[in-house]
């Protein structure tokens, strides 16, 4: 403080100031002498901004109270810094949207209902839309309200991410107990504590809001402090791009409004002429209520009267401090508030339209935005980007994408992109479904930006790090541009290559000048699985799988992709999963769509399977399913009946095995068409009959001919090798045992062929990982590695018996391996899936088992037999018994004579332990207890758990064994299909072949076109064009089941059940239905309302008579007569000119209702204020003014009163002649579109047409009078407007047609001036004299057309 003056006004405050604080909180130098203290106080004199003192964290104590921010401010701070400090210093982003909660400061009573559905109202819009709160920050009114829902949320929600961010804008001088916040370096944190009890005419902070501004102007006590700067805050933060783009949608503003006095009704009405839309709360008391029942009203019956009613019904005893002044100006603010319906909405907690006050307040929202003058679909895109930024895809769908609404792809790219970058999955589907058009939406640069905008915990973000690492430390870093990490689609293409497989081809192929985005932000310690990754991924590197052509293969690739994902993110856990199911989704879309195809036309369906997609790295559908375990694709009829078709080759499905096994010994058969081909089955009569050799080559190349001989090759080979061990097993080889090593080297041979053979393109790393993937190649290699073993030993004298005693062991091997040749049978192949199964079950049981026979046996040998040293006897004492015993084998050792006493004989065990009496020396009571013990566990529990196991994995496998059985299959066919069709030993010859072939010719064996067909161009696209149309169907089928479903059915008749039922929605329903019938005499109820006007007339008549013989009346009776005539000229009634606001100064109208605009309707209390901006005096004859005007004359506004007396603005007294010329013409294009010159006037923010020039002049002359046309003359509803000054405009209309040769003139100057053709739209935003005449002209030219 610079100066005290002390206030007078406060009894006993001799040492009060007029600031509000005492003398000793003023500063030494603001006490002056007595001369100065009679100064009058001035606020911008007396009082000096310092730098602020209190700041920092603040805490309010308490159990889960969380530590909010503070800072004291001045009045005049700019809002720029306090934005600028919120989003830097206290690290908040960006809102989406602003609330500001207004209404009594004061604590209030609401309805239990009402108060619960704002309070989850406005968490859930705050949480859905990453909205802040703004409030007045104190603990009362509404302000209390806010912050009780913000904490109910709080102490229900662990997520520190979901805090709710509500800003207390609060006046420092009326705060309580704020001593503890004030500190030089600021409070870190400040602890500050609620004292309700003493806070006196005071207030304290409210403990649940988050941060706090605390607005300081100097001094104590006076409330309403903060208001200019909470305003201004609201409009800057209004200014700011809503989203990460720089972009025309700014963030918008809702005004909340509960109950409410004055202050609230000036807020109100400041917010909506500002074009900030307000939810009002209907039930909240005092203003809200008035304003909700005034809300619906016609203007004609929004009277001085009805409001004076309404205050005095809503706020009670409070009416009585309000003059009649105070109810004209009331009544005016809220008939200039309920005159734009766009920006104010009533919730009512009975109305079917707003189930929650989040959906009414996102409504206002919207309806405000569809109000805004933008042409087209620009008012739509913006509501769109509301709901985007917002994430409520319930509000898009039921306000924005209706029926009746139609977008092109290229409307829709903007929010698609934002819906990308905010990672809003659900938003992404919803515009795929109305229109998005990836093909045209995802290019190159897209791509690119939508890279840079990825969160930098995406999983797939960190590959791409680990990967340009890899690249970097490889080669230099000025590969890259400007030596940074760079990320380009080469190495998006790489990565995704890895998912899907090498044996897939790059997505986007390498070129020379490649758009690079750089990654700065890939150094995050904590990397995250973005569940929303999955669709932000899947959209940029492949359609989504039901919205593109080739839907079955992408939904196949989606399914590869999320599977690999979640086998290498594995530690992630619930993210690995989420992944897996999305995977299931997709391979059920593929299913889904797979189905529909397949029941159309079987033939293309599996075309659709073996054809080569171009635009996923030229693979299969089939190949992608195999790829990603998709077992169910694999086990779908159609799939199974392709496999079935290649596991026949050229023979015909409808053979019988026996034919064929009758034809392989009987060869002569073939050539006697005991069997058909796939030509016979399908004749084509353009085609010759095959001879004896061609049906022979197309008999033995068929998979199922070689599965058959390599069977009988492998029983010869098993029954030649038992007769060698058994019968032929000699010092020197006989010419069996040599046939037989011949026959193991023909084996020996095809597994390297299969090892080596690699048509795919895997490369020998991953062809040799599938290889030793395979159980049955394994049992290959040990068997072949223990035949080289055996044949080893028995090629010398010495380990000669070893040598075949391996190679026993080795039959073994071999003979389990014939279980694989049975995996094709439908009736065995089940069941050797199980048995593998059982048998991973049998090896953790048998380590479980091992636990108790190694404890028993250890137990049961110590006390049996004293220092044992034989190893053999050992094991056999202490594993092999206790093992026999689970069997039955009761061990005889104990009473036994069959034993030796010093372990002297090595084919005896050593004799238990005896006493000198010959009498054993271990209790016999412990071991018969400790074989109780162990055959209770181990014959009883853990063999029937066992049993368990196994029956538990049966029944698990069984209901899958089909589908596993039918996906296992197609190796063996793949296998049969490439493999040489001579059988061991013969197929030595073929194998002789290929190595010649391959050494001479350079030429690969290769025998997979059955697998993969290039389709000619024409017939892919007419193929993708019918899966389009059978994926379409598909999604009605799933809609239409979906909508019939039970669920549904129950959901969609919950909320109606209980409304139909009671008697009360009877009763409504019957008079509803009665008054409909009354709808066709609405004609007669006219004569009634003639009466009843006639009637108001008369009374009117009364009344007068009764004033003139001097009776008062206690209320002012409504103006029923002169009203109602006046509301018929509702034009009439000038709007603007009776702002409050007066343009361009500080003067404020005098606030005249509607009722009391007519010169002729009495209004004793009109009192308006004088302003003249300039001096001048003219007198001109107004154009609707039939009278002449003396000098002494009064001049009056000719429409009514305006609130204000004078010139004002305007030039002079009297009407203001001003002229328009509005230039039209029509658009080229089919559609006939009426377009009008017009300039954007900057300072207005609107168009407005261009002022009168000379060019204009002569263009007004030279054009014919045909083409001129005086659209309007006379009054202007101008918002410049007096009691003694106004407007008065004429227009005229030159239309202008491309034959005309003035146009060039006019084209001349829209090049050389700010000037452009704007097309007539009914919401261009215009000036409020040109909407009009704007009006006036569309229609003229519409009736000529």
């Amino acid at each position: 403080m610079v100066y005290l003056v002390k206030n007078c006004k406060i009894s006993g405050g001799s040492g009060i100031c007029k600031c509000g604080y005492p003398k000793l909180h003023h500063a030494d130098e603001a006490v002056k002498p007595e001369e100065f203290l009679g100064e009058p106080w001035d606020k911008c004199r007396h009082i000096r901004e310092v730098p602020t003192n209190a700041f920092g964290d603040i805490t309010f104590g308490g159990l889960g109270q969380k530590v909010g921010k503070y800072v004291r401010v001045s009045t005049n701070t700019s809002p720029e810094i306090l934005y600028q400090l919120i989003i830097e210093q206290w690290r908040l982003h960006p809102p989406n949207l602003l609330i500001s909660v207004t209404g009594g400061a004061k604590n209030f009573y609401m309805k239990a209902r009402l108060k619960e559905m704002f309070r989850r109202g406005l968490i859930k819009v705050t949480q859905s839309t990453g909205a802040w709160i703004l409030t007045g920050g104190t603990h009362t009114g509404v302000m209390k309200h806010v912050g009780m829902a913000v904490r109910d949320y709080t102490t229900s929600s662990s997520s520190a991410e979901s805090q709710v961010v509500a800003i207390g804008v609060a006046t420092w001088g009326v705060l309580h107990n704020r001593q503890p916040l004030v500190h030089p370096e600021g409070c870190f944190p400040a602890h500050y504590t609620l004292d309700e009890q003493g806070q006196g005419h005071l207030s304290c902070l409210d403990i649940n809001h988050s941060h706090f501004l605390l607005v300081d102007d100097g001094t104590h006590g006076h409330y309403g402090v903060e208001i200019d700067l909470r305003s201004r805050l609201e409009k800057h933060i209004s200014q700011q791009s809503l989203g990460r783009r720089e972009g025309d949608v700014t963030i918008p503003v809702v005004c909340v409004v509960l109950n409410g006095g004055p202050g609230t009704l000036n807020t109100i009405y400041s917010s909506m002429l500002n074009g900030t839309p307000c939810v009002v709360l209907e039930g909240s008391g005092r203003l809200a209520d008035v304003i909700a029942e005034v809300a619906n009203l016609p203007m004609s019956r929004v009277t001085i009267s009805l409001i004076h009613q309404l205050m005095k019904r809503f706020f009670g005893q409070e009416y009585e401090a309000f003059t009649k002044i105070n109810i004209i100006e009331w009544t005016k603010k809220i008939q200039d508030i309920i005159r734009m319906p766009h920006l104010l909405t009533i919730f009512c907690i009975n109305e079917k339209g707003h189930s929650d006050v989040d959906v009414a307040i996102l409504q206002a929202l919207l309806k405000a935005s569809r109000s805004c003058d933008t042409p087209g679909h620009k008012s739509w895109e913006r509501q769109l980007e509301l709901a985007v930024a917002w994430n409520r895809v319930d509000i898009a769908e039921s306000e924005i994408f209706r029926e009746e609404s139609q977008w092109k792809s290229s409307d829709l790219h903007p929010a698609m992109f934002s819906a990308l970058v905010g990672h809003k999955a659900k938003f992404v589907k919803l515009l795929l479904e109305n229109g998005v058009s990836l093909r045209e939406f995802l290019d190159e640069e897209t791509l690119c930006v939508l890279y840079a905008h990825m969160v930098p915990g995406c999983v797939f973000l960190r590959r791409l790090a680990k990967r340009i690492r890899g690249e970097n430390g490889c080669r230099r870093q000025s590969d890259h541009p400007s030596g940074q990490r760079w990320v380009s689609l080469q190495h998006v293409s790489e990565e995704v290559r890895h998912f899907l497989g090498s044996f897939t081809k790059p997505l986007y192929p390498p070129l020379p000048h490649r758009n690079y985005v750089e990654i700065s932000t890939l150094t995050s310690s904590v990397w995250r699985v973005c569940v929303v990754f999955f669709f932000f991924f899947f959209f940029f590197f492949f359609p989504f799988p039901l919205k593109c052509r080739d839907g079955i293969t992408a939904a196949l690739v989606a399914s590869k992709i999320l599977k690999k994902l979640a086998i290498e993110e594995e530690e992630e856990g619930n993210e690995a999963e989420d992944m897996r199911a999305l995977a299931n989704h997709y391979e059920q879309q593929a299913v889904g769509v797979f189905s529909e195809c397949y029941a159309w036309n079987d033939q293309r369906a599996q075309k659709l399977l073996t054809r080569i997609s171009p635009f996923w790295g030229r693979t299969t559908c089939l190949r992608l399913a195999l790829e990603a375990d998709d077992k169910s694709f694999v086990a779908h009829t159609g799939v199974q009946s392709l496999l079935t078709q290649m596991w026949c080759g050229e023979l015909a499905v409808s053979n019988s095995s026996w034919k064929v096994l009758l034809c392989i010994p009987f060869t002569p058969l073939i050539c006697t068409g005991l069997f058909l081909l796939i030509r016979d089955s399908r004749p084509q009569f353009d085609l010759k009959p095959l001879d004896c050799i061609s049906r022979l080559a197309s008999f033995f190349s068929a998979p199922v001919v070689k599965f058959y001989l390599n069977v009988l090759s492998y029983f010869g080979f098993l029954l030649l090798f038992a007769y060698v061990l058994m019968i032929d097993f000699q010092t020197m080889p006989s010419w069996k045992e040599m046939l037989l090593y011949i026959w193991l080297i023909s084996l020996v041979c095809e597994e390297v062929r299969q090892l080596f053979d690699d048509p795919d393109g895997f490369g020998f790393r991953r062809k040799a990982k599938i290889y030793i993937n395979d159980l049955w190649n394994i049992l290959d290699v040990l068997s072949i590695l223990l035949f080289i073993a055996g044949f080893s030993c028995r090629l010398t004298t010495v380990v000669f018996y070893t040598g075949k005693v391996i190679l026993c062991i080795d039959f073994i091997v071999f003979s389990l391996r014939l279980m694989a040749i049975f995996i094709i049978s439908k009736t065995l192949g089940p069941k050797i899936i199980i048995v593998r199964r059982m048998m991973m079950d049998m090896f953790f049981f048998m380590f479980l088992l091992s636990i108790w026979v190694v404890a028993y046996g250890v137990a049961k040998q110590g006390i049996l037999i004293d220092n044992e040293d034989r190893l053999n006897w050992i094991l056999r004492g202490a594993v092999y018994e206790p093992y026999l015993t689970i069997f039955g084998n009761i061990p005889t050792s104990i009473d036994s004579d069959t034993c030796t006493l010093n372990g002297s004989n090595p084919l005896m065990p050593r004799c238990p332990v005896l006493n000198k009496d010959q009498t054993p020396a271990f209790p016999v009571w412990l071991t018969i207890i400790l074989l109780c013990v162990y055959l209770l566990f181990a014959n009883i529990l853990l063999i029937n758990l066992l049993i368990a196991i196994f029956n538990y994995t049966f029944q698990q496998v069984q209901d899958n064994t089909d589908c596993i059985w039918k996906f296992q299959r197609y190796e063996l066919i793949k296998e049969y299909h490439s493999r040489p069709a001579p059988p061991p030993p013969f197929i030595l010859l073929s194998h002789l072949y290929l190595v010649i072939r391959r050494l001479l010719r350079r030429a690969p064996y290769s025998k997979h076109q059955q697998f993969k067909v290039e389709v000619p161009q024409a017939e892919e696209e007419e193929l993708l064009s019918w899966e389009a149309l059978m994926k379409d169907n598909y999604l009605a089928k799933s809609r239409q089941q979906q909508s019939e479903s039970m669920e549904n059915r129950i959901q969609d008749t919950q909320p109606i059940s209980p409304a139909v039922c009671s008697p009360t929605a009877c009763i409504v329903l019957i008079i509803q239905s009665v008054c409909s019938t009354f709808i066709v005499l609405a004609a007669d109820t006219i004569l009634v309302v003639l009466q009843a006007s006639q009637s108001i007339k008369a009374l009117q008549w009364i009344m007068n008579a009764l004033k003139l013989q001097g009776y008062q009346p206690k209320e002012e009776a409504p103006l029923f007569c002169e009203f109602l005539s006046l509301a018929k000229e509702g034009a009439q009634f000038h709007v603007n000119a009776r702002l409050l606001n007066y343009p361009d100064s500080t003067v404020t109208r005098f606030p005249v209702p509607d009722e009391k605009v007519p010169w002729k309707v009495e209004f004793s209390f009109y009192d308006p204020p004088v302003y003249n901006a300039q001096r001048a005096a003219a007198r001109r004859k107004s154009l609707q003014e039939t009278c002449s005007f003396h000098k002494t004359t009064p001049l009056r506004n000719p429409v009514g009163r305006t609130g204000m007396k004078g010139r004002g603005c305007l030039i002079q007294l009297g009407p203001n002649q001003i002229h328009e010329v509005v230039l039209t013409r029509w658009r080229e294009g089919v559609k006939r579109v009426l377009q009008f010159l017009a300039l954007w006037e900057e300072s207005k923010g609107c168009w407005v047409l261009p002022k009168i020039n000379f060019m204009l002049v002569c263009l007004l002359v030279s054009v014919p009078l045909y083409c001129r046309f005086q659209i309007y003359e006379g009054y202007v509803d101008d918002h410049r407007n007096t009691d003694n000054a106004w407007v008065e405009m004429t227009a005229y209309n030159i239309h202008l047609d491309r034959s005309n040769v003035s146009l060039a003139e006019l084209s001349r100057m829209v090049r050389t001036h700010t000037c452009t053709h704007n097309t007539l739209y009914s919401s261009t935003q215009m000036c409020g004299q040109h909407i009009e005449v704007l009006n006036r002209i569309a229609e003229l030219h519409r009736n000529c057309s």
